[in-house]
């Protein structure tokens, strides 16, 4: 449940809401019962709810009471149109809508079901969906907010630490926001069974083609030297590497094509070595 945009008091509801609900059904099955001090009905089934709770605690199914009246917001965001409200939540997710279940043995029946097939109290490891993530970490680095970028796969990170993905979008994040010696520790203090991932040797590439970024106009300096001397292979190798340092992929591919098509051997076949680099950096 995003954050963004919300009100301190929203923000607020989120958090809580996040402490007795989502961290919890990450290894247990929360029933989540929306209620208010003045529905009659809610105050006939919360002792049901309570009492079959107890009965399946060590199945590790647990109650959540969330009162509608003092928590509109979370009350919205499940679009409850009615009291009571009774979902079971397993890992961030709503499973099952138990509304219907008012009685011990119709809730027994539906919690039976679900424990069938829910792996419930660590049967298996809890996943949480980090891919929209990823995707959205991924997006932004794309467009050139690496700051913003790390921001997210820092997140990412925190919330899956051998996710490699997350990780090398960390490190390649931090180089595009110009921490080069952070991302350079990131590097040296992965474990051996990541650093050797190839979604690590490409953070690695692009860390160690961004040292090369020029001084300011030495850029300039290199692009009018390939004018006057189009043949000037290590003025246009220069400028590719710069031109990679700074962000600017599509030129750098440009010129080194450019020197592979005049002299494919050039200086030990140092072009196609650096758009191979180069391939490795942006994911290809």
């Amino acid at each position: 449940m995003a954050t963004a945009g919300l009100t301190v008091e929203e923000q607020k509801a989120v958090e809580e809401f996040q402490q007795a609900v989502v961290t919890p059904s990450m290894e247990k099955l929360v029933i989540v019962n929306f209620w208010a001090e003045w529905c009659g009905p809610c105050k006939a089934l919360t002792p049901v709810l309570e009492k079959v709770a107890a009965q399946y605690a060590e199945k590790g199914v647990i109650l959540a009471k969330i009162n509608v009246d003092e928590n509109k917001f979370i009350a919205s965001q499940f679009q409850v149109k009615s009291i009571p409200t009774v979902y079971a939540i397993f890992q961030g997710k709503p499973v099952a809508d138990l509304t219907t279940a008012r009685t011990e043995s119709q809730l027994s029946g539906a919690l039976d079901q679900l424990l069938e097939k829910l792996p419930v109290g660590g049967g298996e490891e809890p996943k949480q969906d980090i891919a929209p993530l990823l995707a959205m970490g991924e997006e932004i680095l794309s467009e050139g907010d690496g700051e913003r970028a790390a921001g997210i796969f820092a997140q990412i990170a925190e919330m899956a630490p051998d996710n490699v993905e997350a990780v090398g979008g960390l490190i390649r994040s931090m180089v595009a926001a110009g921490h080069l010696e952070q991302a350079q520790e990131a590097l040296v203090g992965l474990p051996k069974e990541l650093s050797s991932d190839p979604v690590i040797e490409r953070a690695r590439a692009t860390l160690e083609l961004a040292k090369d970024k020029p001084e300011d106009g030495a850029l300039e300096s290199l692009r009018a030297a390939v004018t006057t001397d189009e043949k000037n292979h290590q003025a246009r190798f220069d400028l590719a590497t710069g031109l990679i340092a700074s962000g600017d992929h599509d030129a750098a591919a440009d010129h080194l094509l450019k020197i592979i098509e005049a002299d494919r051997e050039w200086n030990e076949d140092a072009a196609r070595a650096k758009l191979l680099s180069l391939f490795e950096m942006v994911g290809l």
